[in-house]
């Protein structure tokens, strides 16, 4: 038998040196690009348009259910039954429900005490509301802290527990389901959530509870909250805006039209027995909140949004001179909703967290000026991993993309399209290189 040479191998077009591979390479390239790659890229776009026109249609829809919930004063109190709580003279106390108020906290050493306040005065019977603190703080000078602001308001006749466990296992979905295991948790018939940075006003518990007390289908009842220093850096300016929307247009009509929209994780109060039914938190997901108002939501329970019930935070304005900024922001954070939603399914790990805002108020302007005067010195391996922690390679990857699609597109294209895919290029590297949020560092 002949002896095989490359050439035997490959179609007549394709013979050459053995040495001339970039030139061979190009040829394969140009031979499978119109049967191949057309296709695929042509199929990618067609995928692209459909999935456009779908968020089109859905944007569409909501506006105008928005717009009749606006015109037509469809509030919740006329949707569903809705009274005040007053007292009765015969039953006491006992009229109102038992209610279980949980504070999840991790070294919340700036806001713990304005957390703990501000849910130990809650005006609700000092005999029907238990307070439950949920520490799952690492710093021991921290948990001394908040133990002993538990035990100030408990000299003063609050019903407040201090709830510790060894390990944080599930982590915050972990300390609300170890929370809900204590024996006093059976006599309570709600339990309102709040994190740490929250605190509620003092009516927040009569506005939301009388929905689920005159409603037995009612399951949860969410109010509205955004962050408190929404001018402390851009990416908490980009995110209001995100959750004005949220609130104003995605939760309000799924609440007006279908009695189902995702938690918030916080400022809601669930019924119990809709907890209990759903199967309770479940740790193992990367978004615990949303997973429990699926499985509530399967099992038949409604859900309330209250639109003008508002925790913790004052309006800011409309900020629409930030549109532009909101818009390339929100692709950026695309990329961070794929790698969270690929993780959690795959439960290959945590998602990176991010910082949008201390919760330390105007304390972080004052550390920030004492760090400035004493100038500390900071080595090379200090810089090291402080740039190491900053920096974000797979938005710095993507950046380098769009900008050299953006070149690509200044010397070929005609249509312009290089000025949105630069815009987005610096987006990207602005993520990418840690410039969004407020950096905290590990020491």
């Amino acid at each position: 038998m002949d002896r095989l040479t490359s050439t035997a191998l490959l179609p007549e077009s394709f013979q050459g040196t053995r040495d001339d591979i970039t030139e061979q390479m190009g040829m394969v390239w140009q031979q499978i690009k119109n049967p191949v790659m057309v296709p695929v890229l042509r199929l990618a776009v067609f995928l692209c348009l459909v999935m456009s026109v779908m968020l089109v249609v859905e944007k569409a829809y909501m506006a105008v259910v928005v717009v009749l919930v606006k015109l037509f004063g469809r509030r919740p109190e006329k949707r569903y039954r809705w009274e005040p709580m007053r007292d009765d003279l015969e039953l006491g106390s006992s009229a109102y429900p038992m209610v279980l108020v949980q504070i999840p906290m991790y070294n919340e050493k700036e806001v713990y005490q304005l957390s703990i306040g501000a849910a130990c005065g809650i005006s609700w019977p000092s005999d029907r509301i238990i307070i439950q603190v949920l520490d799952d703080s690492t710093d021991p000078v921290i948990k001394d802290l908040v133990e002993a602001e538990c035990r100030r308001w408990a000299s003063k006749g609050v019903n407040i527990k201090y709830e510790i466990r060894g390990n944080r296992s599930g982590y915050k979905a972990g300390a609300l389901k170890e929370g809900m295991k204590h024996s006093y948790v059976k006599h309570c018939d709600y339990v309102a959530i709040f994190d740490a940075d929250f605190q509620p006003e003092p009516d927040f518990l009569c506005r939301t509870v009388p929905f689920l007390l005159h409603n037995p289908d009612v399951g949860l009842v969410q109010a509205r909250w955004k962050f408190v220093n929404s001018d402390e850096c851009l990416m908490a300016r980009m995110q209001e805006m995100s959750l004005d929307y949220h609130f104003t247009v995605e939760q309000e009509v799924g609440s007006s039209t279908y009695a189902f929209f995702g938690f918030n994780g916080t400022a809601g109060v669930w019924r119990i027995a809709a907890l209990n039914e759903a199967g309770g938190w479940n740790d193992r997901t990367t978004v615990e909140d949303m997973d429990l108002a699926v499985r509530a939501s399967l099992k038949g329970w409604r859900f309330v949004f209250l639109g003008d019930l508002k925790v913790d935070d004052s309006c800011g304005d409309r900020s629409l001179h930030l549109l532009v900024f909101w818009i390339l922001f929100e692709n950026v954070m695309s990329l961070h909703r794929t790698k969270a939603t690929l993780i959690g399914l795959l439960e290959a790990g945590r998602v990176n967290e991010w910082v949008v805002t201390e919760k330390l108020g105007d304390t972080v302007k004052a550390k920030m000026a004492v760090k400035a005067a004493r100038k500390p010195r900071i080595s090379l391996t200090d810089t090291w991993n402080l740039s190491s922690t900053r920096l974000h390679l797979l938005e710095l990857w993507t950046g380098a993309y769009l900008f050299i699609c953006g070149c690509y597109d200044v010397a070929f294209g005609k249509n312009h399209y290089f000025l949105y895919l630069f815009l987005q290029a610096i987006a990207f590297f602005v993520v990418g290189f840690g410039y969004v949020g407020t950096f905290v560092s590990s020491s």
